[in-house]
């Protein structure tokens, strides 16, 4: 299975700038699988502490329009997260996008920090606790959003789950990209699947201490590291094994009981 992860521009322009460049990417790898940033299609609101209605709405609406390009990838399924209202609730939401058009969304996200610069809970609802997996054709996938990686416990239900591949959709800055690629690797270690994770990049537009970092990456069962994304390499492409995941489920520490 052929799998890509990627880094893309949180400003507008630059956005549809390196989509173009993702699109091209992809096609020509003939991916069969696309992890984006977290709620990648407008720029990064939770900067800001004020919850601000008209700014959400318009958030909404952005990913409402990309979600109907994502067919421009030729991609069988394209997976990431996007802001919804659900009643009076409003969320952080996982999707896997397939080639026909479906769409599925089952994973709200339940761990929200609300602090300087990640003012989430200030913006949106805290999710149900659902961690159950969704196929994407033979793959059995986990979403972990940004944040909830460093819950491992989490890692460890898509193990018993059978997950082949755990993914970790995220906005984090440039500061702190060394400990989010260790939590990358414990989680995939823990989880004895694969671990992708696709990262904003680029300057806030209102807030120019925030500088997002990038670096999406893919990590295989033991840790190991395959590729990671970078400004000269904004896109990677690798071929992975499921079977590697099934077999991992049967080694330390992953067949050890609870």
């Amino acid at each position: 299975m052929k799998i890509t992860v990627c880094q893309l521009n949180n400003k507008p322009d630059l956005f549809t700038k390196d989509w173009k460049m993702l699109k091209a990417h992809v096609q020509q790898e003939k991916s069969n699988l696309v992890l984006l940033p977290e709620m990648p299609f407008y720029e990064w609101f939770a900067a800001r502490p004020e919850f601000n209605n008209e700014q959400w709405q318009a958030a909404i609406l952005a990913h409402d329009g990309w979600m109907k390009r994502l067919h421009e990838l030729k991609c069988p399924y394209v997976l990431g997260t996007r802001p919804v209202n659900e009643g009076d609730k409003r969320y952080n939401k996982a999707f896997v996008w397939s080639e026909n058009d479906e769409i599925i969304e089952f994973h709200q996200k339940h761990n929200v920090p609300d602090q300087k610069e990640y003012w989430e809970a200030s913006w949106y609802d805290i999710g149900t606790k659902d961690y159950t997996t969704v196929l994407c054709g033979e793959a059995r996938i986990g979403f972990v959003i940004c944040t909830e990686i460093w819950f491992m416990e989490l890692s460890r239900s898509y193990c018993k789950q059978g997950a082949h591949i755990i993914v970790n959709p995220r906005a984090t800055k440039v500061i702190t990209r060394d400990k989010w690629l260790a939590a990358g690797r414990v989680s995939a270690m823990i989880g004895g699947a694969y671990n992708l994770s696709s990262n904003r990049t680029g300057e806030d537009t209102q807030n120019k201490n925030i500088r997002f970092g990038g670096q999406g990456w893919i990590i295989d069962p033991e840790g190991n590291v395959l590729g990671v994304t970078s400004d000269q390499e904004p896109f990677i492409t690798r071929e992975i094994d499921l079977k590697i995941a099934q077999d991992a489920k049967k080694t330390y520490p992953r067949y050890v009981a609870d």
